[in-house]
C-alpha cells in the first residue's frame, strides 16, 4: 500500500525567507514533504537521542573518531540516532525554491535537502542549520520548517535563523562566530587552499570550511569557491549522489512496502 496523504494547512509550517511569488507554493511544497518525511521515519530506526545535546557537545562526539566535522560525520551522527537525511530530487508542481527543510513526524525529525553544491561544505553547513533547528525546538507547534533560500545568503534572519545559524558554526568550528582573516587580501585559490589545508586540522575545523568562514568574513568568494577545487583535490559533482547512495544503504525498505519504496526511490533519483 502508498503512504496516505495528508494535506497540511500553509500556516502550520514555518516558511523562512518566503516572497510572494513563494507562497503559491506553501501548501505544495509542506504536504510533499510530510508525506517523505512520514516514510522515511517510517523506515528508519531509531537509536539514539540528540535531546539535552548543545552543539558542544554533539562537536565533541564527532571529533571523537576523525579530525574535524565534514559532511560525513554529520550524515553519520544523523543516521547513527534515527534521524534520516536525503537530497531530493523530484518536486511537486514546480516548487523548486527549497534550499532544506526539517519534518517533524511523531517526535522524530527527517531532513529533507533541496539544493545541491559541487563539494560537501556548503551542504554541511546547510545540513548543520537544519540540525539547529531540530535541536533548538524550533519547530514547537509546526509540522515541519522551510528554509527557502541558503541560510548562509540571507542578509536579514529571523530570530531563529540567527540561533541556527550559530548552531551550525559552533558544530562545524568550535565558535559561535568565528572571526577568521587573512594576513594579506592578494591572495588567489591554491594560496588559500593551501593556507586553510595546513591550519584547518591544526584548529579542528573542516579546511574547505574554513575557507568558506572567510568568504564570509571578507567576501572573497570567487577566491574561496575555486579554492575548493585544491582542496579536495577533484574537480567538484553532484554531492546528491552520495547523500543518497548513504540513504540507500541506511533505510530499511520492507518497512514501507513496495510502492511507498518505488515513490521514495524516484523521489531521490536512485530508481534507474
Amino acid at each position: 500500500m502508498g503512504e496516505r496523504v495528508e494535506f497540511v494547512w500553509n500556516d502550520e509550517a514555518k516558511f523562512k525567507n518566503l516572497s510572494a511569488e513563494d507562497e503559491a507554493h506553501q501548501a505544495a511544497l509542506t504536504s510533499f514533504g510530510m508525506t517523505i518525511g512520514r516514510l522515511l521515519v517510517r523506515a528508519t530506526p531509531r537509536n539514539g537521542s540528540l535531546d539535552g545535546l548543545d552543539a558542544f557537545v554533539i562537536r565533541e562526539a564527532i571529533l571523537a573518531g576523525q579530525q574535524y566535522v565534514d559532511l560525513g560525520g554529520l550524515l553519520a551522527l544523523c543516521w547513527g540516532v534515527g534521524i534520516p537525511v536525503i537530497h531530493l530530487r523530484v518536486f511537486p508542481l514546480e516548487a523548486k525554491s527549497m534550499h532544506a527543510m526539517v519534518v517533524k513526524v511523531d517526535e522524530r525529525y527527517a531532513i529533507l535537502l533541496g539544493r545541491d553544491a559541487r563539494y560537501p561544505a556548503p551542504i554541511a553547513f546547510t545540513l548543520a542549520h537544519e540540525l539547529g533547528h531540530i535541536i533548538l525546538n524550533h519547530l514547537i507547534g509546526a509540522p515541519a520548517l522551510v528554509d527557502l533560500k541558503d541560510p548562509a545568503t540571507v542578509t536579514h534572519p529571523d530570530d531563529q535563523e540567527k540561533e541556527a545559524d550559530t548552531f551550525a558554526l559552533s558544530l562545524l568550528t568550535g565558535r559561535p562566530d568565528p572571526y577568521i582573516t587573512a594576513s594579506t587580501t592578494d591572495f588567489n585559490a591554491p594560496t588559500l587552499a593551501a593556507a586553510v589545508l595546513r591550519v584547518g586540522p591544526q584548529q579542528g575545523i573542516d579546511p574547505a570550511m574554513l575557507a568558506l568562514c572567510l568568504a564570509h568574513r571578507t567576501g572573497a568568494w570567487p577566491q574561496a569557491m575555486s579554492a575548493l577545487k585544491f582542496i579536495y583535490q577533484r574537480q567538484g559533482g553532484p554531492i546528491w549522489r552520495d547523500i543518497n547512495a548513504q540513504a540507500i544503504t541506511q533505510l530499511e525498505w520492507g518497512e514501507i512496502g513496495q510502492d511507498s519504496a518505488e515513490y521514495l526511490r524516484k523521489v531521490m533519483g536512485t530508481d534507474v
